[in-house]
C-alpha cells in the first residue's frame, strides 16, 4: 500500500501565465470613472489605458490557449446526473 502512486492525469488543465494585464485595465476604468467627475482628458486617458490593458490581455489569452491541444481523450467515466436531497427526506 505505501508504495502505490497515483495514476498519472490524463488531461490538460490550462492555468494562465501570470500577467499585468488586469491591473492595468482596472487602472484604466479606474481612471475614466475618475475623469468622468474631473474631466475629459482623464476619461479620455484611462479609457486609452483601459484599451491597451484589455488588447493585451486578449493577446496573451489567445496565444496561450493556441498552443492547448485541439482535442483531449476523456479516460474517465461520466457521471449521470443524479439529483441531491436533504438528509431529513424532504
Amino acid at each position: 500500500m505505501a508504495d502505490e502512486h497515483p495514476p498519472s492525469a490524463s488531461e490538460v488543465v490550462f492555468l494562465p501565465r501570470p500577467s499585468w494585464a488586469p491591473a492595468v485595465l482596472a487602472v484604466g476604468l479606474a481612471v475614466a470613472l475618475a475623469g468622468a467627475f474631473a474631466g475629459w482628458f482623464y476619461a479620455a486617458l484611462g479609457g486609452l489605458i483601459a484599451l491597451i490593458g484589455l488588447w493585451i490581455w486578449i493577446k496573451q489569452s489567445a496565444a496561450e490557449t493556441a498552443q492547448l491541444p485541439a482535442d483531449q481523450a476523456v479516460d474517465t467515466a461520466v457521471l449521470p446526473p443524479v439529483n441531491v436531497r436533504r438528509a431529513n427526506g424532504r
